[in-house]
């Protein structure tokens, strides 16, 4: 594996010398991130909040890089919630164009490095121009078939328990589906998330620990690992450090 790695990387893309990972041990099929602090470092650099945003776009270029060299096969990047709406005008706007500036100057190394790109949640409200870019690295990345990047955008996670609800009484009461057939895997097909299996592993950043309205159905039985760190200073070493806490972890559902 360590071969494989050197082989694919250059020096610097590899994971850090300064903390050893055991990419022996066992690796997170899908990671969740929730990137927080982004405004609090710009904040704590006399910058605007879009300036932190802009560093924190930095990271998940990175971070992406660092879930890819140990073999991930899916990171889910929360983007923008439902909720975010409430904020300034300017910093929406700001926002919106984010997906747009970062897929444009990052897309061809993506597709090189055969990376799939995916949206989700609710495209109902999104801007023309950032629904376009995102469905043109979808259509672009569809048949790859490394690390799966999703992006979760406009995404509430009560939003979409609501709507897989309403979708699926819908069939009840068209006499489609049966009540006694409802299960969590007939749920599951309903929501955002239906071909990505449950993260192994959530990491939040900025020393925040809730979940702000993010994959409360998927997150059941997912490890937790909070960190203080803000995210556009998150690097490839506090994430290699989170796989490795999730490493010593027994995952037990339930059972002894």
């Amino acid at each position: 594996m360590l071969e494989h790695l050197a082989r694919k990387w250059s020096r610097k893309e590899k994971p850090t010398e300064a903390f050893e990972l055991d990419v022996t041990g066992q690796i997170p099929k899908h990671v969740a991130v929730i990137m927080d602090g982004n405004g609090r470092w710009a904040k704590m650099r006399s910058l605007p909040r879009v300036a932190g945003h802009r560093a924190g776009m930095k990271t998940v270029k990175e971070i992406v890089k660092a879930a890819d060299a140990i073999g991930i096969q899916y990171m889910t990047m929360y983007a923008f919630s439902t909720e975010n709406w409430k904020r300034p005008r300017e910093e929406v706007d700001f926002l919106m164009k984010l997906p747009q500036e970062f897929l444009s100057t990052e897309l061809d190394e993506l597709v090189e490095r055969n990376v799939r790109i995916c949206m989700v949640g609710s495209k109902d409200e999104l801007p023309d121009h950032t629904l376009e870019a995102l469905e043109k690295a979808e259509e672009r990345t569809r048949d790859n078939t490394g690390l799966q990047l999703n992006f979760a955008l406009n995404y509430g996670s009560r939003k979409e328990i609501v709507k897989a609800v309403a979708e699926i009484a819908a069939r009840i009461q068209a006499g489609e589906l049966e009540p006694e057939q409802l299960d969590e895997q007939v749920i599951n097909r309903y929501l955002y998330t239906r071909d990505i299996p449950d993260p192994d592993l959530l990491i939040r950043t900025s020393g925040e620990i809730r979940l702000s309205n993010f994959m409360l159905w998927q997150l059941a039985y997912t490890e937790l690992w909070f960190t203080d760190v803000l995210w556009p200073d998150f690097t490839q070493e506090h994430f290699y450090q989170a796989i490795a806490e999730y490493q010593g972890r027994a995952r037990r559902y339930g059972a002894v």
